[in-house]
């Protein structure tokens, strides 16, 4: 099965043509030089020329704050590009793999989220995510909408950041308010594949289990890392940022397990894993 991973060169995409690759799928991976998806001329040539029968998304627009600076942006690629994307692939009879977020909630219901909880981003990123989950949908055709969160693993990402400043400060403050699932990119592309492999369709929740605040991953990173570091927790308003974030976005994975037999390790082991092959 050939499959076209958009965004090749990210966190998650390098993990999922690395995943594709082993599994013995015939993989296509464009880094965002190679494939330009907020050009539906570009989208639409490379459709034809390769002729995929999977596009997996995982090219977006990832700068929260800068979101707030430049929605257009952040709206042209994670909504309308996306909008193409489901358009071409609908009438080339791809499935559209598309990789989206915990961000589309507003982390007010205090409890994890399900798949069809209705979503209330609270800033331009989320908002521009869920342009796309909605225009994925209003295209129609064969579609698989995969929130993920607090992603780590193959390029900088909050854990190596957080192990840099470690070594050379020392001393750190962390925001010890905001809930989350933290997810390594070769577990989340296991899933993803599996998802693929037994042609779910729809929208899933993808995440390690368990549930960390910044501080707590923090904390964990240092310690198995073996770094003399001092971590300190703060409130979110201690670090004033142009866009919100929300408090707690905790994912539920269910019906994951239901369709793949299996759930994802805690984040805990996800972490000791990631440094060990650090």
């Amino acid at each position: 099965m050939r499959v076209l991973v958009t965004g090749a060169a990210g966190r998650l995409g390098r993990a999922m043509v690395k995943e594709l690759e082993e599994r013995g799928f015939d993989v296509i991976g464009l880094a965002r030089q190679q494939l330009d998806i907020t050009s539906r001329k570009a989208v639409a040539e490379v459709l034809r020329e390769y002729r995929p029968r999977v596009v997996v998304n995982c090219a977006a627009y990832t700068d929260v704050d800068g979101a707030e600076e430049d929605p257009r942006r952040a709206f042209l690629v994670n909504g309308l590009a996306v909008k193409y994307l489901a358009s071409l692939c609908a009438a080339s009879e791809a499935k559209l793999v598309h990789i989206s977020t915990d961000y589309v909630f507003d982390g007010e219901k205090g409890e994890p989220y399900h798949v069809y909880d209705p979503p209330r981003p609270i800033n331009r990123y989320g908002e521009s995510k869920y342009w796309g989950e909605a225009a994925i949908r209003e295209e129609g055709g064969d579609y698989l909408i995969v929130r993920i969160s607090w992603l780590f693993g193959t390029g900088r990402n909050f854990v190596s950041m957080i192990l840099r400043l470690a070594e050379t400060e020392g001393e750190i403050k962390v925001v010890e308010d905001q809930y989350g699932s933290p997810t390594y990119t070769p577990d989340a592309a296991r899933a993803i594949t599996d998802l693929i492999l037994a042609g779910a369709r729809g929208t899933f929740h993808v995440t390690n289990a368990g549930t960390a605040s910044w501080y707590e991953l923090a904390c964990s990173a240092v310690r198995l890392a073996g770094i003399k570091a001092n971590v300190i927790p703060c409130r979110s308003e201690d670090f004033p940022r142009p866009a919100r974030r929300p408090r707690y976005t905790v994912l539920d994975p269910f019906p994951l397990k239901e369709y793949l037999g299996y759930s994802l390790p805690s984040w805990e082991d996800a972490l000791e894993r990631y440094l060990a092959r650090r």
